[in-house]
C-alpha cells in the first residue's frame, strides 16, 4: 500500500477555539435562554451532550512522529510533520506494534525482549516514531562455514520510512524486523568461518580468500544489513547500520578452541626463531670465510651450526663449555 501525506490538516488551533466558544455559547442559551426562547436551549443542550465529539478530532504530533488514520476501516492518509492537527473526529489512529517491547531503544520493557502477555500496558501511543532506533537482538548460537558453533549478536540502527507499509502490509513491523535480523543473521554467518581458514570461499566467485568473522567484521556487518534491507523494504523499513556487538565461541568449544589458538601462535612463533636463528648461522659462517678467521671443514661447521642452534632455538638460557685446549 502506497503512503498519502495529509498535509493540510493544520487547523488543530482554530477547531479548538471554535469548538470551545460553541461551548459557552451553547452553555449560555441553556442558561439565558429559558426565558426567551425554547429552540435556543434545545440546540445548547443538543450541542452540550454532542460537542465533546469534535475534540476527538484534535491530534499532537511531536517532531519524528507520524499518526496513520482510518475511517471506518479503509485508509485515509497519514499525517507526518509536527504540529496541532484536526481531522475527522471518527479517524482511527492505527499502529498493530504499538504493544510489541522490544530489546532496543525507545520502547524496552525488559530484557528478556517482547512484552509479557500477564503485563498489563496502561498507556499505547498509537503514534508511529520515525526516529532512528536500534534493535539489539539476543546473543544467537550459530555454526559456522565449518560447523564450529559460535555465538553472536548484532545491533541494527532502523527507522521507518512509508508508514503505509509498515502498518498494512505486514501483521506487527516490530517482531517481523526481528524475526528477519536474526534470519538475516544465520544465513550470513554460515557462509563464514570464525577464523581464517584455507579453501573458503566466503564471496560465492568460486575463489578461496581471507574472510572471517572476526577478521573481516566490517563486510560481514555490510552483507547483513544488506539481507536484512532486502526482507524489510516491503514493510517500509530502512536499515541505516549493522554491527556485530558479540562474537566468541560457544561455551563448549571455547576452551578447545583456546588451546588450538595458543598452539597455532607457538608453531608462528617457532617457525620465526628458527628462520632468524637460520640466517644468523648463514651470517657467521660467512663472515668466518670472508675474513679467513678460521678454516673449517665440513664436520666442524656441522658441530658449529648445531651448536649454535641449539644456543639460538634454545628456551633457556646456553650454558657455555670453554675448550682451554686445542681444536682437535
Amino acid at each position: 500500500m502506497k503512503e498519502k501525506v495529509l498535509d493540510n490538516k493544520k487547523h488543530g488551533m482554530s477547531a479548538f477555539i471554535l469548538f470551545t466558544v460553541l461551548y459557552i455559547i451553547a452553555l449560555l442559551a441553556v442558561i439565558y435562554g429559558a426565558e426567551n426562547s425554547v429552540l435556543a436551549v434545545v440546540l445548547g443542550i443538543i450541542w452540550l451532550a454532542v460537542g465533546w465529539i469534535p475534540y476527538m478530532g484534535l491530534k499532537i504530533l511531536r517532531p519524528q512522529e507520524a499518526m496513520v488514520l482510518t475511517l471506518f476501516g479503509k485508509y485515509v492518509g497519514t499525517i507526518k510533520e509536527d504540529g496541532f492537527y484536526f481531522v475527522n473526529p471518527f479517524c482511527v489512529a492505527v499502529n498493530p506494534a504499538a504493544g510489541t517491547k522490544l530489546n532496543q531503544s525507545g520502547d524496552v520493557a525488559h530484557s528478556s525482549g517482547y512484552l509479557n502477555p500477564n503485563q498489563t500496558v496502561t498507556t499505547l501511543s498509537k503514534k508511529i516514531s520515525l526516529k532512528i532506533m536500534t534493535l539489539n537482538n539476543n546473543i544467537q548460537k550459530i555454526n559456522d562455514c565449518l560447523g564450529n558453533p559460535v555465538e553472536i549478536g548484532i545491533a541494527v540502527m532502523w527507522r521507518v520510512v512509508d508508514t503505509a507499509s509498515a502498518v498494512f502490509d505486514v501483521d506487527n513491523y516490530k517482531e517481523y524486523l526481528s524475526l528477519q535480523c536474526d534470519s538475516a543473521l544465520r544465513n550470513i554467518v554460515r557462509i563464514y568461518p570464525y577464523d581464517v581458514a584455507p579453501n573458503i570461499d566466503t564471496t560465492g566467485d568460486g575463489i578461496a580468500d581471507e574472510g572471517s568473522l572476526r577478521g573481516s567484521s566490517e563486510i560481514v556487518a555490510q552483507r547483513i544489513k544488506e539481507e536484512i534491507q532486502s526482507k524489510v523494504a516491503e514493510a517500509g523499513i530502512e536499515i541505516v547500520e549493522a554491527r556485530i556487538t558479540y562474537l566468541a565461541y560457544a561455551p563448549e568449544i571455547a576452551a578447545v578452541m583456546l588451546q588450538r589458538q595458543q598452539a597455532s601462535a607457538i608453531i608462528d612463533a617457532r617457525k620465526m626463531i628458527v628462520d632468524g636463528a637460520v640466517g644468523m648461522v648463514e651470517m657467521a659462517l660467512e663472515r668466518l670465510n670472508e675474513n679467513g678467521v678460521v678454516e673449517l671443514d665440513e664436520e666442524r661447521k656441522a658441530a658449529m651450526v648445531s651448536n649454535l642452534l641449539v644456543v639460538l632455538c634454545g628456551n633457556h638460557d646456553a650454558q657455555p663449555v670453554v675448550n682451554s685446549g686445542s681444536l682437535y
